[in-house]
């Protein structure tokens, strides 16, 4: 007799035990539901890579130098929220008031973070920050790289490139086009007519466009008013591709001299680096210094493109093969 109720005593306390495990919590009515950020089209940001397994402690340097310039360029971001408060309608109605006054003091708790936003990405040794306004990605990255080459030492130990990007979307041809039109227009498509530019794709873990396609896609967008040139481009457009998103940025003509965006660069240029331009040449940041190995590639190979129809000219011809050349040397 003790011996059955012991044993409805024990099975009484494991189906408790079990369902006490299932149990799961409801948020309360009103209680903010927090998802991890994530890349959408229409996002900018930054890409950097670091030294593998430094993920974690290079999010941390960048967060911190990307704040410190924030508020050196663009003020503290208290300051910013304060002026956009001042502009409120006086008159508006008392609950529509209430509401903007809540909704202000949530967001100048959650704004200074808010500015740069870290994207878990499940690949070795890259990263990534979105930004918001009044964040503008390239001439940001650029003020940091260009600083560096003066002579001002940031506390970036493992971070490596930056790369920033003006606007986010799908990896897809129209993705691609619709990214192209936004990012491309107000440079190319101004008053400003036959500026020499070069295109540099980047694909990470992604198979469906071909670096070719995206190379003549992006030459047809810029126009027929405009000249490639590699390597006394005006402008270069940086082109990112990361599985199912990728981004786009217009640089400057130092962006070479810059070493590529490239922080451990500045700091420590490698021989090989110093001999490219002592030589004249474009200097290029080695694959093992800026990617993770296996599951990145960076100017992979294809055949030549010399179909991109703009001028159609011999130096046009000469610049595309001396664009695969590049990207492509001999094996030693």
């Amino acid at each position: 007799m003790n011996k059955s109720k012991k044993r409805k005593s024990e099975a009484s306390t494991g189906d408790r035990a079990q369902k006490k495990s299932k149990q799961w919590r409801v948020p309360r009515k009103g209680q903010p539901i927090y998802a991890a950020p994530s890349i959408e089209p229409g996002d900018s940001g930054i890409w950097a890579t670091c030294e593998m397994g430094k993920e974690g402690k290079s999010t941390a340097e960048l967060r911190d130098l990307f704040e410190e310039y924030a508020k050196k360029l663009y003020g503290s971001v208290e300051e910013q929220a304060g002026g956009e408060d001042s502009n409120e309608n006086a008159e508006a109605d008392i609950e529509a008031e209430i509401k903007k006054e809540v909704q202000g003091m949530k967001a100048k708790v959650t704004k200074k973070e808010a500015l740069f936003q870290s994207v878990k990405m499940d690949i070795q040794c890259v990263l990534f920050f979105k930004t918001r306004p009044p964040i503008e990605p390239v001439s940001f990255v650029y003020t940091i790289c260009k600083d560096a080459a003066e002579g001002v030492r940031q506390r970036a130990r493992f971070v490596k490139r930056l790369s920033p990007m003006a606007m986010m979307g799908k990896a897809t041809e129209d993705g691609l086009a619709k990214v192209a039109d936004t990012v491309l227009g107000p440079v190319f498509h101004g008053d400003e007519d036959g500026l020499k530019f070069a295109i540099r794709p980047t694909r990470r873990n992604h198979n469906v466009m071909k670096r070719e396609d995206i190379i003549k896609q992006i030459a047809r967008a810029v126009g027929r008013y405009h000249k490639v040139d590699l390597k006394g481009y005006d402008r270069l457009i940086l082109v990112d591709v990361y599985k199912n998103v990728l981004g786009m940025s217009v640089v400057g003509s130092d962006y070479d001299d810059l070493k590529q965006y490239n922080l451990a660069e500045i700091y420590d240029p490698t021989q090989q680096l110093e001999a490219k331009a002592s030589n004249g040449t474009a200097p290029e940041v080695e694959v093992k210094d800026d990617s993770p190995p296996l599951d990145v590639v960076v100017n992979e190979s294809g055949p030549k493109d010399g179909g991109i129809s703009m001028e159609k000219s011999e130096d046009d011809k000469a610049s595309l093969e001396s664009q695969d050349a590049a990207d492509h040397p001999p094996a030693s």
